[in-house]
């Protein structure tokens, strides 16, 4: 089943190319890119490529392939990033931000300071530095696959 996108909806103009994003993936099922406000460098939204709100909206017959991508970026990030391990999470309506399902992907190391809940947000020193994240996330999915 392919779902379109909503030409209202942010995520579905980067997943669309219309709005400018840190790529990390895309293809037929799912998009991923660096989330503009991370909570530690590296940290990746995936997405499904059509226009879902929930995770509870998203067809059957996507649900494992949306969720192998999730588990290929999770391996970028740690593998990629040299990152101890990753905290995956999803909100659905409360504190979703974006009303587009959206799965969290955020690197993590002992002792960084995530604690429960409480996300402390980072910024990139610049664009380039965000390039160089998302090239080293793109690089270690194609090891991966």
């Amino acid at each position: 089943m392919t779902v379109p996108d909503d030409p209202t909806c942010p995520f579905c103009a980067i997943a669309a190319g219309r709005t400018p994003a840190h790529i990390v993936l895309a293809d037929e099922v799912a998009v991923a890119f660096l989330d503009a406000r991370p909570v530690f460098k590296g940290h990746v939204l995936v997405i499904p490529r059509g226009h879902v709100e929930t995770l509870g909206d998203l067809p059957g017959e996507t649900l494992g392939p949306y969720f192998a991508r999730v588990q290929a970026v999770s391996l970028a990030v740690e593998q990629g990033l040299g990152a101890a391990g990753t905290f995956v999470a999803m909100n659905n309506r409360i504190s979703q931000s974006v009303p587009h399902l959206h799965t969290h992907v955020v690197p993590r190391h002992k002792k960084d300071g995530l604690r429960g809940f409480f996300w402390p947000r980072v910024k990139y020193e610049d664009q380039p530095e965000a390039a160089t994240y998302a090239t080293r996330l793109r690089e270690a999915l194609e090891a991966i696959s």
